[in-house]
């Protein structure tokens, strides 16, 4: 049996029937990722011996009669997600070493289902980029070419599951950050209505967008892991009343938006091509469409970057060198100290985006700047909304251009944040979108992206479905991973 081909509900059902072992499961999953990381670079973490002593504690389980959803399942995390006893660096410096003592929500609900966490993976520092370039660990390539970037800044949880090195893998969202490497990558990523799954452990960017949502190849596994990690959390008081579920539904009758501002200037013709035949397909299954504006949607990068730097320069004040991290020298003054720890700790984007921040908090400028940007993100969720009242969902690009090769833009801040383009006003109106794969051009793959109306994660993925059984995209193995 070729436990590789196997999807994670598969791998679920045969081990819980016993068909199937789950440390052989783990063995296969850690050789393939031990093989493919040193020329992909998808893994920070490559928890080998916790892997295993999980593997055999759910034997012993299982012969207890332990029947879990995700029984067997390996999953990779995204290193920004904190996993007791398993270091969690969000791919920086100054948080070289740290190891939580304790499980954010997603993971301890993961584990009580049977999952085992083979791995933390490669990301932007602090989930601040759009290729996974800005790592303290080297950028992760795109297992369909390396020389090209893996988006980011789940970059290495896109890649992992591309390049079959885990079945599924846990991504976090505060502006495409799941749905732009599983368009680079070929994968499905899926991005939760703002609230639906906890963010108790998902140490903070910018708390008012971000979002934990799933990677995975097939649709059907997005929904498993979905309705485990969904529902409502104690230590987290942003969360709604919420709990997936989800019956595959035909997209017959299904109203679909299409706005002509994700089509224009700045969007590759070969990825709207490909985006249009994705939308026809559904066409084709009994869906209609018909091309709408969505006036602001002009203003939502400048908008979500105003919000996500004002909210990070807060976030990260908490890194002082004190209470965990990078240590500062005792024998300086607190904020030379401070400045040292900083400075050396924290990688320029990072840097960037917290000066920025301050800058547009800052007295004089609060009100011409964030408040603004606060006010515009109310009239960009109205406007969105309004579109969602007419139709089920909305049909965008999930990026506006194929992956791009390494180092091409990330000198260029403002070139790099136009990958974020076509995927932040999701974030910023708080609906869930998905982005699933629609094809290929020149041999690098390209997604189509679906928002529906809050808590509708079961029309996207029925969406999705629709796509995957149209086409094989979705089946094909990169060759940098054979």
């Amino acid at each position: 049996m070729d436990v590789l081909s196997l999807s994670a509900r598969q791998i679920a059902e045969l081990v819980s029937s016993g068909a199937l072992c789950p440390t052989d499961v783990v063995e296969a999953y850690l050789e393939r990722a031990k093989r493919l990381n040193p020329k992909i670079n998808a893994f920070i973490t490559i928890a080998e011996e916790r892997a295993r002593r999980s593997a055999e504690e759910l034997e012993r389980s299982l012969k207890k009669g332990f029947r879990g959803k995700l029984a067997g399942v390996p999953i990779a995390v995204k290193d920004v997600i904190s996993t007791m006893g398993i270091e969690t660096t969000c791919a920086s410096r100054i948080l070289k070493g740290y190891t939580p003592p304790y499980d954010a929500t997603v993971i301890r609900r993961l584990k009580a289902e049977g999952a085992i966490i083979i791995g933390k993976t490669n990301m932007d520092e602090f989930a601040m980029g759009s290729s996974t370039e800005l790592s303290a660990f080297g950028p992760t390539r795109n297992p369909w070419s390396l020389d090209r970037v893996a988006g980011g800044s789940s970059g290495g949880s896109g890649a992992a599951v591309a390049a079959r090195m885990a079945p599924v893998a846990l991504g976090s969202d505060t502006g495409g950050s799941i749905r732009c490497p599983a368009a680079f990558c070929n994968v499905v990523g899926l991005k939760p209505t703002y609230g639906a799954v906890s963010r108790y452990g998902l140490i903070s960017y910018a708390c008012s967008l971000e979002q934990i949502g799933p990677m995975t190849i097939g649709v059907e596994d997005c929904a498993l892991l979905m309705e485990v990690m969904s529902g409502r959390d104690g230590f987290d008081s942003t969360m709604i009343d919420y709990k997936f579920e989800w019956s595959p539904s035909d997209v017959r009758g299904l109203r679909v938006a299409v706005p002509k501002e994700f089509f224009g200037e700045g969007t590759d013709e070969r990825v709207a091509e490909r985006v249009w035949d994705v939308i026809k397909l559904l066409e084709s299954r009994g869906a209609t469409y018909e091309e709408v504006s969505i006036p602001l949607a002009r203003y939502s990068l400048a908008c979500y970057y105003i919000i996500a730097m004002s909210e990070a320069s807060s976030n990260l004040a908490r890194y002082d060198g004190v209470r965990y991290g990078m240590s500062c020298e005792l024998s300086l003054p607190w904020h030379e100290a401070f400045s040292k720890v900083r400075g050396e700790g924290f990688g320029t984007e990072v840097k960037r985006r917290i000066i920025l921040g301050c800058f547009a908090l800052s007295a004089g400028y609060y009100g011409r700047y964030y408040l603004k940007a606060l006010k515009l993100r109310a009239m960009i969720r109205d406007q969105v909304l309004s579109v969602l009242k007419r139709f089920d969902a909305i049909a965008t690009p999930t990026t506006p251009f194929p992956p791009f090769r390494i180092g091409e833009r990330v000198e260029d801040p403002l070139s790099l944040y136009m990958a974020d383009v076509d995927t932040v006003m999701a974030n910023l109106a708080g609906v869930p979108a998905i982005s699933v794969p629609a094809g290929f051009v020149d041999g690098l793959p390209i997604g189509a992206q679906f928002m529906a109306g809050y808590c509708r994660e079961d029309l996207l993925l029925s969406i999705a479905k629709c796509v995957q059984e149209e086409t094989t995209f979705h089946l094909k193995v990169p060759s940098e991973a054979r």
